[in-house]
Formats: C-alpha cells, structure tokens, sequence
C-alpha cells in the first residue's frame, strides 16, 4: 500500500522545497497538499480588516491559496504525480497536525523557514510546532 503523506503548501520557497522533496523521494505515495488560511494573517492591523470588507479579504485569500495549489499540481505533474489539494482555516501548526490526525496520514513532509535565534523564540516556527505534536513523522526540509 502507498503512503498517505501530508505536504503543506504557502507558496513559499521552503514549502516549495518539501513538496519537491516529496515528489522526488516519495513517487509513489498519495501526497495531499495542504493549504491553511490563517484569519488572523487576513487583513490583521489593516483598515481592510473593517467589516465591509470581511467578503473581499476573504476572496483574496481564497485566490491566494487557490494559487498556491495550482502550482502545487503543475509541480506534481511535472513528475508525472497528482497530488489531493486541500485547504482549511485555522491556525496553521493546529490545522497540519489536526488534519493529520483525522485522515489518516503516515507522514508529514514541511518546509523550515530557517529562523534562528530571537526571532526564531519571539514567532515560534510551525514546522517546530508540527514536529511537537505531530502523531506521525514529520520530515523537515530546508
């Protein structure tokens, strides 16, 4: 039976780094990449965060992430693999490890922002969360 692995996506270099691990080293797992929209990174200290406008935040931040899984897909198959998108609301750390959790999922594979030091302390670092809590492995790529 393949491996059910979790891949969540941003956009950003590090993810992009994961999922492209993943592809490589893992071609015939069932990948899902997992796209987490955080409410409080939507329009956070913004004068766009006024009620008015709670509908075109929300838009954008579909788009945002719709994007992100698209490019997910043409990555996966540049490999000539399909991988499952998903996207979910919540805190990012909480939302990987609960999904997880209750889709039954052998792995997780998650890009590393590199924080160090202060900074590192001061913002956490999903990918330390997710290793944390995860029930399952967890491979953190740089």
């Amino acid at each position: 039976m393949a491996k059910r692995l979790l891949v969540p996506v941003d956009g950003s270099d590090p993810a992009d780094a994961a999922l492209e691990f993943a592809l490589e080293e893992y071609p015939d797992a069932d990948i899902t990449v997992l796209s987490v929209i955080d409410p409080t990174d939507v329009g956070y200290g913004s004068i766009e965060a006024a009620p008015s406008t709670f509908e075109h935040l929300q838009e954008s931040a579909e788009e945002r992430t719709q994007k992100v899984l698209d490019e997910a897909e043409s990555r996966a198959a540049d490999h000539d693999m399909t991988v499952t998108a998903e996207t979910v609301i919540g805190m990012p750390s909480r939302a990987i490890v609960e999904w997880a959790e209750n889709n039954d999922i052998d792995g997780i594979v998650i890009g590393s922002h590199g924080r160090q030091g202060v900074t590192r302390v001061l913002l956490g670092s999903v990918a330390e969360s997710v290793v944390r809590r995860s029930p399952v492995p967890v491979t953190v790529v740089r």
